[in-house]
């Protein structure tokens, strides 16, 4: 199924790509992009018009692109054009545990995010020289190494940290990766999160501005010691065990 484009910016400035651009940390991503004078591209499963408004109450434009798990070829083209991709999409099941709960968790909060790497990757590896170092922010939650009291999404958090992980080994070469592990904030998938969407969101934005590659936004303490550890020790297992590859 071809993506689907309702609007189009004309703004050549950085292009910024955001997934889950629907939800309450996709919109206050892209107001915060915005702020910074980004090019906005909202990927969404949504069919509905997304619209977003500033500080001022005015429309931010941005180009919104339909897309579905399963098929991100299709969003090729797309990225030729972006510089930041923010993997920010996922779902949450709670307490279910079937075989379609499992497949839809795996796929929407781990395989999809793999696969749309992969893409951005082989677009970056193509790029003429001279334009500025493609870079993918991913969304992992504090859910890989801290419970989240939903087995099914802790699982594919995890899965998607491990991959990433792996391949940021080889994927390192061509894309700036950052990692982000947010603790719970407010929106459809948790409507009682501490944190409100919008601090979180400036808190990525300015942790980023400071160089940072593993960002991480939470009020427990223990995750800004433990995910240090985690990513270093990952890093140091798989770059023993693993040979490297495209």
């Amino acid at each position: 199924m071809p993506v689907t484009h309702q609007t189009q910016d004309s703004d050549p400035r950085r292009c910024v790509a955001i997934t889950g651009a629907s939800g309450a940390l996709g919109q206050a991503l892209l107001r915060g992009w915005h702020r910074r004078g980004a090019r906005l591209i909202a990927l969404t499963s949504s069919q509905e018009p997304l619209r977003i408004c500033g500080a001022e109450g005015e429309p931010i434009p941005l180009e919104q692109i339909h897309w579905q798990v399963g098929a991100e070829h299709h969003l090729a083209a797309t990225f030729a054009l972006v510089d930041v991709l923010v993997l920010n999409h996922g779902v949450n099941v709670h307490g279910q545990r079937d075989a379609a709960a499992t497949a839809l968790s795996l796929d929407v909060n781990a395989l999809s995010s793999w696969r749309l790497l992969e893409l951005f990757a082989e677009g970056a590896a193509a790029r003429p020289q001279g334009r500025c170092r493609p870079e993918v922010w991913v969304n992992t939650s504090e859910a890989e190494i801290e419970p989240a009291f939903s087995p099914l999404y802790e699982i594919s958090k995890r899965l998607l940290g491990q991959l990433l992980s792996l391949r940021a080994l080889d994927l390192g070469r061509q894309l700036r990766i950052r990692r982000l592990v947010l603790g719970p904030f407010r929106s459809a998938l948790n409507p009682v999160g501490p944190m409100a969407a919008e601090f979180v969101a400036g808190q990525i934005l300015l942790q980023a501005r400071l160089g940072l590659n593993l960002i991480i936004v939470t009020p427990n303490p223990l995750v800004y010691l433990l995910m240090p550890l985690t990513a270093l020790g990952r890093w140091l297992y798989y770059r023993l065990l693993t040979r490297s590859g495209c």
